[in-house]
C-alpha cells in the first residue's frame, strides 16, 4: 500500500513552496517512485492538509496517483482550533470523526488512505476507538488505520480490538530505541508496517557538535564510499536493511534529498557492515 519511501510534509510551511512549484514536487516525487505523503492535522498550525489539498485540487487526477497518510489526536492550542483550552491528547469518538472530516475539507479528497493516532491518549478507550475506526471504514472516509509514537502494550490493547495495518516511530542510525525496546519486532510479529520518522535524526546525524554523530558520519562515509552513494544514503539504507522493513518519511522538500532515499532500496549492506555502523551509535560492542 505504502511507497518504499514516504514523503514527509511537516515542515512544508518551511519550504516556501506556491500551489504550482508544490504540484511540481509531487511530480517529481511520484517519478521517483515516492507515491505516499505523510501529514497530520497538526502540521503548519493546521495549515499544511489545506496546502496540499490546494494543489491536489488545481491538477485533477493527482489524487489517484497516491496516497495520503494523516494523523490525529493531538490538539493543540491555536487560532485555527478555538476550542481547544490546552495542549493534549483525545482518541474520543466525537474527536476521532471530527478531525477526519476536517483533513477530508482540508486534503480536498474523499478519503484517507492511512490514518495514525499522533500520540497514546493516556485515556484512551480502545472499544470506543475500535468503533470509530469500523464506523470510519464503513462509511469509506478511512481505508486503514494504525498508530503512531505508542508503546507495545498500547499497540497490543488496540489491535486485539481492531487490525492496525502500521505504526509510526522514531527510528534512525542516532536514536535506535525501537530495536531495544520491541517496537520493530512487534511490527513484525503482527504484520505492521513500520514507518520512520526523522530517519536522519532531523539533521543531527550531520552536526559537527554532536558527539555520536561524530563517531557514526565517518563510517556512513566509508561504507558509502564503497557503494558509491552518500552518507544519507546510506543512513537510510541502514534503518531499511532490517527484517522490519522500516518506510522512511523524508523531511525535506529537496529532490536530491528524495532521490537519496530512494538510492538506498535495494542496496546490498552486509549484516558485518549494519553492525559496523550499530556499533558506532552505540560507541560499544555488541554484548
Amino acid at each position: 500500500m505504502l511507497s518504499s519511501v514516504i514523503a514527509g510534509l511537516m515542515r512544508l510551511p518551511e519550504w516556501g513552496l506556491s500551489t504550482p512549484v508544490l504540484v511540481d514536487w509531487v511530480e517529481q516525487a511520484l517519478d521517483l517512485g515516492i507515491t505516499s505523503f505523510d501529514h497530520a492535522d497538526i502540521y503548519g498550525g493546521y495549515s499544511v492538509e489545506a496546502a496540499f489539498g490546494a494543489a491536489l485540487a488545481s491538477a485533477p487526477g493527482l489524487r489517484q496517483r497516491l496516497q495520503i497518510v494523516t494523523k490525529c489526536g493531538i490538539k493543540l492550542v491555536s487560532p485555527a482550533r478555538p476550542g481547544h483550552a490546552i495542549k493534549s491528547y483525545d482518541c474520543s469518538r466525537a474527536h476521532l470523526l471530527a478531525s477526519v472530516d476536517e483533513s477530508l475539507r482540508a486534503l480536498r479528497t474523499d478519503h484517507i488512505d492511512l490514518l495514525l493516532l499522533h500520540r497514546p491518549d493516556l485515556l484512551m478507550n480502545p472499544d470506543e476507538v475500535a468503533d470509530t475506526f469500523s464506523h470510519l471504514r464503513a462509511c469509506g472516509k478511512v481505508l486503514a488505520f494504525g498508530v503512531s509514537n505508542h508503546r507495545g502494550d498500547q499497540v497490543a490493547l488496540l489491535h486485539r480490538r481492531f487490525p492496525l495495518q502500521a505504526h509510526q516511530l522514531e527510528f534512525s542510525v542516532l536514536q535506535a530505541q525501537a530495536l531495544d525496546d520491541g517496537s520493530l519486532v512487534q511490527c513484525q510479529d503482527l504484520g505492521l508496517q513500520a514507518m520512520a520518522w526523522s530517519p536522519l535524526a532531523g539533521g543531527r546525524l550531520f552536526s559537527p557538535y554532536d558527539a555520536q554523530a561524530r563517531r557514526v558520519l565517518p563510517v556512513l562515509e566509508g561504507l558509502g564510499a564503497q557503494h558509491g552513494v552518500s552518507p544519507a544514503t546510506l543512513a537510510y539504507a541502514w534503518l531499511m536493511r532490517h527484517p522490519a522493513r522500516p518506510r522512511p518519511v523524508t523531511g525535506s522538500g529537496r529532490i536530491a534529498a528524495l532521490r537519496e532515499a530512494v538510492a538506498a532500496m535495494g542496496l546490498p549492506l552486509s549484516a558485518e557492515d549494519w553492525y559496523r555502523v550499530w556499533q558506532a551509535s552505540t560507541g560499544h560492542e555488541v554484548p
